[in-house]
């Protein structure tokens, strides 16, 4: 019996994909679940499981196609036996691969380099240690098939070029960020943080902290928290504009903004101020593995009424972040660094943070920015007006 393999329903904000990478060849056995393809849209990268165990009889479309829901991707022959010319070697590739190359790879990657009997040692990892993400491997698998292309007429001359088509991720934070300029007022007010006191809290506590909820203490979680609470006070900055109406949100969802390889994605933190820090900082280091191994779904990074970004992770000392519309806020964050500034009359030195507001300014006005940014200080100064809500 045959099955039709089709693209997966895609959700409302999502009108097409891309089909990227074929995991399976006509004739080779497939297990029910096992990933066939993988479809790239502009948020993440999703895996099209096999419905039936079989044989895959027929490709119909092609690395590269534009699909849409429903559309006929390839067909399976239900029950049948792969024929036993099919190649062998894999295991023993697998096998031969060492431990220290294995124990790079992400499962996702892991699986992909079996798949495509890639030999792991010649894949590039982009995570902390040489992490080998799935969307590594892709990117390999991609730069062989396109290597014979690439190379330019003129590379002798030192003068090459590279024409490279943008991913459906960077083409979307294009369209977005452009979309942002063009529709939104948008201005940047900035601030500094004296981050001695949220230091010394984490020093203290940050092994006692990671025994009992299973998190390491970042940052993210006090800025988090500092947000909530200022938004609490300025609702302004947790609304957005539709049309002629404002939206006044009443929850907070707080985006915090992720770097990976395919570019920038903004996971959400639901309900932020219902959440512990433990609860904030697990979620955060889930969505940035995920995020980055290519596992993150689209709903997870749908909705949020504001939004955290750290260019301090990159060495940035200030910036001007652009609002990741429909919302009318975004706030970053940069390098923590010693400077020296006056405390009570006297020159001290401080790791000292610039902060900065950009905002929708056809519903914030300049004075509530300004306190929005101020109120964030307080709560990072004085972190126990955190637990005192104050």
């Amino acid at each position: 019996m045959t099955i039709e393999v089709r693209v997966p329903q895609l959700p409302e904000s999502v009108a097409d994909a891309t089909l990227v990478t074929w995991h399976k060849k006509p004739g080779d056995a497939v297990a029910r679940d096992e990933n066939l393809v993988d479809l790239e849209t502009d948020k993440v990268v999703l895996e099209v499981p096999a419905p039936a165990a079989g044989v895959l009889k027929e490709i119909k479309l092609g690395n590269g196609t534009t699909v849409t829901s429903g559309q006929l991707l390839a067909v399976i022959e239900a029950g049948a036996v792969a024929s036993a010319a099919a190649p062998a070697a894999a295991p023993a590739l697998a096998a031969a691969k060492p431990d220290a190359t294995a124990a790079k790879l992400s499962p996702a990657a892991k699986r992909v380099v079996e798949e495509n009997k890639v030999d792991a040692a010649q894949v590039v990892g982009s995570g902390r240690d040489g992490r080998v993400s799935k969307s590594d491997v892709v990117n390999h698998l991609s730069g062989k098939d396109a290597a014979p292309a690439a190379k330019p007429a003129a590379a002798s001359a030192g003068r090459a070029e590279q024409r490279v088509a943008m991913t459906r991720l960077r083409q979307r934070i294009a369209e977005r960020m452009v979309q942002a300029q063009a529709t939104q007022a948008l201005l940047t007010s900035f601030n500094e943080v004296d981050l001695k006191a949220v230091m010394e809290l984490r020093s203290r506590y940050k092994e006692e902290f990671e025994k009992r909820t299973g998190a390491k203490l970042g940052f993210m979680s006090f800025f988090v928290k500092a947000c909530v609470e200022a938004l609490k006070k300025f609702p302004a900055i947790n609304a957005s504009v539709d049309g002629s109406d404002i939206i006044y949100h009443e929850f907070y969802d707080i985006g915090v903004a992720v770097s990976t390889d395919r570019g920038l994605i903004v996971p959400i933190v639901r309900d932020a101020d219902m959440q512990s820090f433990g609860d904030i900082e697990k979620s955060i280091a889930n969505f940035a593995s995920r995020a980055r191994d290519g596992s993150i779904t689209i709903e997870e990074l749908a909705g949020g009424t504001f939004t955290i970004t750290n260019g301090g992770t990159f060495g940035s000392l200030l910036s001007t972040p652009i609002v990741n519309a429909p919302q009318s806020a975004i706030l970053g964050m940069h390098k923590i660094q010693d400077r020296p500034v006056a405390v009570d009359g006297a020159v001290v030195v401080r790791p000292m943070m610039y902060i900065a507001l950009t905002y929708d300014h056809r519903i914030i006005d300049g004075r509530e920015a300004v306190q929005f940014l101020v109120a964030v200080k307080q709560y990072l100064e004085e972190p126990a007006r955190l637990v005192l809500s104050l």
